[in-house]
């Protein structure tokens, strides 16, 4: 099985929100193999609470604008390390950077194909990884992301 036109779709607008609120490390699994429960996962970053915020609330307005979509869930909105959009045929996860680093989402679905992105989204590969680097262990972050 594979991810839907719909799940496509979404991800593709969701992709390219989040890059045109410079969200980081922009990236999308077809998890429709391994999950009954969605077809694909959107992973983005973002280096502070406040850029989180502006992503999720881009996404959410740009998937409800231009096709008519709203999240059946939204978690994580008060902290805004890590914010989780569920609209069932896909998931969404904005996180921090340092959250980014700290759980290593890609390392739990790096056997997952990736899905191809608008080519902004994917120019932001790199950037958390950098950004982990450069916080070093003074930062309390360091590490890598595979």
């Amino acid at each position: 099985m594979t991810a839907t036109d719909r799940s496509l779709e979404l991800i593709n607008a969701a992709a390219q929100a989040a890059a045109d609120k410079l969200a980081h490390d922009i990236i999308a699994y077809d998890v429709s193999d391994v999950l009954s429960i969605t077809d694909a996962f959107l992973l983005a970053s973002a280096p502070n609470d406040r850029q989180v915020k502006s992503i999720v609330d881009e996404i959410e307005e740009r998937l409800n604008k231009d096709l008519g979509a709203k999240p059946v869930r939204r978690e994580g909105d008060r902290e805004a390390r890590w914010v989780l959009l569920d609209y069932v045929d896909i998931v969404v996860h904005v996180q921090h950077s340092e959250e980014r680093v700290f759980y290593a989402l890609e390392r739990l679905w790096k056997d997952c194909p990736q899905l191809e992105l608008p080519a902004d989204a994917e120019a932001t590969r790199g950037k958390a990884q950098e950004y982990a680097q450069a916080q070093g262990p003074d930062g309390g972050v360091g590490g890598e992301l595979s």
